[in-house]
């Protein structure tokens, strides 16, 4: 797709804007323009060429308002979406994004944006020490059934060194719940690592979990792994499952024999950590398409956590809506009261299939587009609008599937028939 040198000249027009991204027909990004570099710094140095996933690994083909409009053709109007650049800083957008049609074909996709905020909230690596600050089992805001259980059995798991698995839905709050589990027992005054096995490709996972030696390869230094530096306290594992398969055997054999390799070293190195590890898709689903490691899978499910989708907790969403709004308006030296009937209504009926990362993100755009002193309908955006008739509250339902075990002879049994 032909893009004119005159486009730049038409969005200095409009200074509202922080950033545009036109593509063509594939995703692939044409133009590129950005006027808040303090905000936003795209992962790769020369993004023409590349697609939006490539850019935030973090994004799918469902949750890029890019690509959903090149499949269905229809624009996406102020809705929010956060990304994250590669020193770990969100940055949340209000965007727009629209086809691009000639002879009734969809040749591309145009997304203009604007960032309504940005800080440090999800980070690839977390490191932590005792003087840190990390959440605490009554940080977890929430009354509903599933959620009190949770809290009531954290205590109990914290005291072990079993590895555990939590696994639940994007933005259920999996980190906040290892956090919680490493500040409640006997390692809490010890580190706290937390690493998203997503956001470095896998040809340099070994050597930030193991670390490095130098001279071991070109450009190679003497550089500790997040094991070591976990040593004596906890290693949170994120997005398991989209660990390469011969890394997941590495990290077998470091976790069973409690020692690492550094890459190019020859003298291996003691380790003791608590494994904590989450997946965002049904682990036995994730078992049976052998995106994870049987062997591995069972050393690391000791216990097993499911963080239940904020749609099934009943009673939490006021909770969260309350903490939320009293936290930014202190964040932003606001007096926002509340919600008004009517967003209250949206609030209840929608599905929240981003859970609580979405509520959190729907408060803080509508504290930036409301100049009363509750939330309205008009300040949330345009897409919760719109579910607001909906008969099923609107947005896609993703679900996990109760947890099975399916016998190995049955699972067998089926990939030789295949």
């Amino acid at each position: 797709m032909e893009v004119g040198t005159r486009i730049d000249g038409i969005f200095d027009l409009y200074n509202y804007f922080d950033s545009v991204i036109v593509t063509d027909d594939k995703g692939r990004i044409q133009y590129y323009s950005n006027m808040r570099e303090d905000l936003y710094r795209p992962m790769l140095k020369d993004i023409i060429g590349h697609t939006i996933i490539e850019l935030h690994p973090e994004l799918t083909e469902d949750t890029s308002s890019i690509m959903q409009v090149l499949k269905t053709g229809r624009p996406v109007y102020n809705q929010l979406e956060t990304w994250y650049n590669q020193d770990g800083t969100s940055v949340t957008n209000l965007y727009n994004t629209l086809p691009l049609v000639k002879d009734g074909k969809i040749v591309g996709a145009v997304d203009i944006s604007r960032a309504v905020n940005s800080g440090k909230e999800r980070p690839s690596i977390t490191l932590s020490d005792e003087k840190t600050e990390l959440y605490r089992s009554e940080d977890i805001i929430g009354s509903s059934p599933a959620i009190r259980k949770l809290k009531e059995s954290l205590p109990q798991i914290a005291r072990t060194d079993s590895s555990v698995l939590i696994y639940g839905e994007t933005g259920t709050g999996k980190e906040l719940f290892a956090q919680a589990l490493h500040t409640s027992g006997n390692r809490s005054k010890k580190k706290f690592v937390s690493y998203n096995c997503a956001a470095i490709p896998a040809t340099l996972l070994e050597g930030i979990l193991f670390g490095t030696v130098k001279g071991g390869f070109t450009g190679a230094e003497n550089r500790q792994g997040l094991f070591e530096i976990a040593n004596g306290g906890t290693l949170f594992l994120d997005e398991i499952n989209s660990m390469d398969l011969a890394m997941q055997a590495k990290l077998l054999k470091a976790i069973e024999e409690k020692k690492v390799m550094r890459v190019g070293g020859t003298e291996p190195v003691d380790i003791d950590v608590k494994i904590i590890s989450a997946m965002n898709k049904d682990p036995y689903e994730c078992l049976e398409n052998g995106t994870i490691r049987e062997d591995l899978f069972y050393r690391l499910n000791v216990v097993n956590l499911r963080i239940p989708p904020l749609r099934e907790r009943e009673g939490d969403i006021d909770l969260l809506t309350r903490h939320f709004i009293y936290r930014f308006n202190i964040k932003q030296n606001r007096r926002i009261t509340g919600l008004d009937g009517e967003t209250r209504k949206i609030f209840d009926s929608y599905n929240w299939p981003g859970n609580v990362r979405e509520l959190q993100n729907v408060i803080e755009g509508a504290f930036n587009m409301t100049g009363f002193n509750q939330i309205r309908k008009e300040n949330l955006p345009e897409y919760l609008r719109k579910a607001a008739g909906h008969p099923s509250g609107g947005g896609r339902t993703y679900t996990l599937t109760a947890m099975r075990m399916v016998p190995l002879r049955r699972r067998w049994r089926r990939l030789n028939a295949a």
